[in-house]
Parts: C-alpha cells; sequence; structure tokens
C-alpha cells in the first residue's frame, strides 16, 4: 500500500513539472504567435520594406526622379568699363560716375533644380534659382530642352512657379507637411553640382526652423545631403510624396555639412496656387500693431504663464486692432483657436488667412483670458511680380 502511495505521488510530481513545462511553451508558442501577427501588421502597414534596419526606398526613388527636372536661368549681367570701377578712393571723390566710360553686358547662368507638381507643366522652383533670369529652361530627364515661362516668383519664401509647354508629365503627389515628425526617412532629389537625378538619404532633423533674412519662416531641417545645385529640388518621404522643396543649406565651407532647409509642401502649395492664381501672393495682415516674443521676465510681469505667445508692443489707436479691443501689453496666446508656439507660425498663420475675413485672437489680459475679433487686410510689399 505505502509503495502504490509513493509510485502515485511520484507519478503526479512528473505530470505536474511535465504540465509546467508544456504550459510554458504554450505560452511562449501562443506570445510568438501573437508577436508575429503584429509584426505582420506592421510590415502591411509600413510604406517601405525594412531591409538590414535600413528602408527600401528605390522603388519610391525610381518614381520620383522622373518628375525632377535641371532649371538653367540666364541673366544679362551689366558691368562698367571704368578702370576705377573698384578703387575705393576714386569712389570717395567722384562717385558712381562711370558713364563716360561706358558699360559692357554679359551673359550669366545659374543653375537648379524643379519639381513637376502638373501634369500639364508647371513647375515649381526657388525664386534665387530663376531671379532676374531673361532666358529659363527646363531640362526633362529625358533630356528634353524646354523653354519656359516665369508664372510668377515670391522672394518671402523663396518659391517659384514655371510654366512649360508640355502634357502627361509625371508628377510627384503631394504629401502633408504638417503631419512631418522628426527622424522620420526622406530622400533630396536634385542636380549638385550639375550632376543630373541625385538622389541622397538622411531624415528630417527638425521642424520649424528659422533663417536669417527670409520673411516667413517655417521650415524643415535635414540631413540629407544638399548642395549648391539642389536648390529647387524636392524632398520626398518614404511614401513617395511631395513634402518639400529643397531651398538653402548651412555651410562654413560652400559644400554638404548634414544641415540642409526646404520649404514645407504644404505652404509651398500655398504659394504655387496664389501665384498661379492672381501672379502674385496675396496675404493677409494686421496693420496698426508691434508684436514681439514673449521673454521668461516680461511673461512673469504680464501674467502669463509661460513664453508662448506674442506681446503687443505698440500700436496706432486709429487701427482696426484697436477699434477691436486690442492693446499695448495684451498677450496674442492663440490665434483662431490654434495656440501660438512663436513669431514665425503667427507670421505665416495671418498670410494665409483669408483678406477681408475676420480673426479670433486669444489674449492674456492682466492675467485673464479674453478674445478679441480682428479683421485682416491685403499686405503690402515684398511681392514680386513676373
Amino acid at each position: 500500500m505505502v509503495r502504490r502511495t509513493v509510485v502515485f505521488a511520484f507519478c503526479m510530481s512528473i505530470a505536474f513539472f511535465a504540465g509546467l513545462v508544456l504550459t510554458g511553451r504554450m505560452r511562449t508558442a501562443g506570445e510568438t504567435a501573437a508577436a508575429d501577427r503584429e509584426q505582420a501588421a506592421a510590415m502591411k502597414t509600413s510604406p517601405v520594406a525594412i531591409t538590414g534596419g535600413l528602408p527600401d526606398l528605390t522603388v519610391v526613388a525610381q518614381r520620383a526622379v522622373a518628375s525632377v527636372t535641371n532649371i538653367s536661368s540666364t541673366q544679362i549681367v551689366r558691368t562698367s568699363n571704368s578702370p576705377f570701377a573698384n578703387d575705393p578712393f576714386y569712389r570717395f571723390f567722384f562717385g558712381d560716375q562711370d558713364d563716360a566710360f561706358g558699360y559692357r553686358e554679359r551673359r550669366a547662368q545659374s543653375l537648379g533644380s524643379g519639381v513637376i507638381v502638373s501634369p500639364d507643366g508647371y513647375v515649381l522652383t526657388n525664386n534665387h534659382v530663376i531671379d532676374q533670369g531673361v532666358e529659363v529652361t527646363v531640362t526633362m530627364p529625358d533630356k528634353r530642352e524646354l523653354r519656359a515661362k516665369i508664372v510668377g516668383a515670391d522672394e518671402a519664401t523663396d518659391i517659384a512657379v514655371l510654366k512649360i509647354d508640355a502634357n502627361n508629365l509625371p508628377t510627384i503627389p503631394w504629401g502633408d507637411s504638417a503631419k512631418l515628425k522628426v527622424a522620420e526617412w526622406v530622400l533630396a532629389i536634385g542636380n549638385p553640382y550639375q550632376l543630373n537625378q541625385s538622389v541622397t538619404l538622411g531624415i528630417v532633423s527638425a521642424l520649424g526652423r528659422t533663417l536669417e533674412g527670409r520673411t516667413l519662416q517655417d521650415f524643415i531641417q535635414t540631413d540629407a545631403a544638399i548642395n549648391p545645385g539642389n536648390s529647387g529640388g524636392a524632398l520626398v518621404n518614404a511614401r513617395g510624396e511631395l513634402i518639400g522643396i529643397n531651398t538653402a543649406i548651412f555651410s562654413e565651407t560652400g559644400g554638404y555639412q548634414g544641415i540642409g532647409f526646404a520649404v514645407p509642401s504644404n505652404l509651398a502649395r500655398h504659394i504655387m496656387d496664389e501665384l498661379v492664381k492672381y501672379g502674385q501672393v496675396q496675404r493677409g495682415t494686421i496693420t496698426g500693431i508691434t508684436l514681439a516674443p514673449l521673454t521668461s521676465r516680461i511673461a512673469e510681469e504680464l501674467g502669463a504663464p509661460n513664453t508662448k505667445g506674442l506681446v503687443v508692443v505698440s500700436m496706432q489707436q486709429r487701427s482696426d486692432a484697436y477699434a477691436s479691443g486690442l492693446r499695448p501689453g495684451d498677450v496674442v496666446v492663440s490665434f483662431n483657436g490654434t495656440a501660438i508656439e512663436d513669431q514665425a507660425q503667427f507670421a505665416r498663420m495671418l498670410s494665409e488667412a483669408k483678406i477681408g475675413s475676420t480673426v479670433s485672437l486669444g489674449i492674456l489680459r492682466e492675467g485673464r483670458q479674453q478674445t478679441v475679433k480682428v479683421p485682416v487686410v491685403k499686405a503690402s510689399g515684398a511681392v514680386r511680380r513676373r
């Protein structure tokens, strides 16, 4: 009887431990299967294949390259024949009196890139690529050279629109630059140093960057290599969508340093629509007020919880803004319900507001929140008609 009891207990122990092992294996298998299902679902929703930890963007690049062109702009440069043209002593006493020596003209050429954005021949590029150009040529990926008409150019955003006489052209679909995230994969496509259709890979380094000398500030920063000649080319995301127009580099040597900038696609598209429709960019503004960024000290003095927003430094008493209830010392914290992060964002939203409309500005006055409605009027200047 005792022997049977020992044998029974031994068998039960074996069964118990076998059950633990089996259960553990089943749990591990279940967890593995669940992980495999999650990975498969992620691969289905992923815009590109992942090879060795890096994205495979070969298909994206192949499609995008077909829509990126070379832009050649010829300018007439006028220079003086005076032997004293560069003599500061002569300039000091006689000024710019070079008429007696006459002038000579020479043809200068600037090169850049462009992006085909419509099948009927609209091409986006940078304003500085075609600035003062008397003859602009678009070289297609198939080597065709087509004369281009300058539809319009905007110095504030460095965007220009060209039109070529062609149809059924390949295009890059527009992407929503507002959905961009830092560290997202991007391709920069253009013609650096006349090396046609070059593709470089990088990530979005930062968003909402400001550049000295630019009126509107909201640039995409990327470490994808952008060099001279890339200006006006395409910045493309991993889904093959146009999310920026390459416009500038930061460099102490003139070459690639891993810091490039692009105009966001949403802004570029808005500028293009304005130029095509009106021949110029119609920007909104609020007249009679001067705004400045908040500092920690000013925010504390005005009862603002942080430095987000803009303070009204001064204003004209006869302005629409004053009549609407805005006052010096008010802190503007929102624009039509959108929180204001900095001055560049406010300037962009105001410039895109419909002329003749009324915008709601959320303000802080003596620590209390209020709302004022201010009319938007057409801004003047800083737009070059073509």
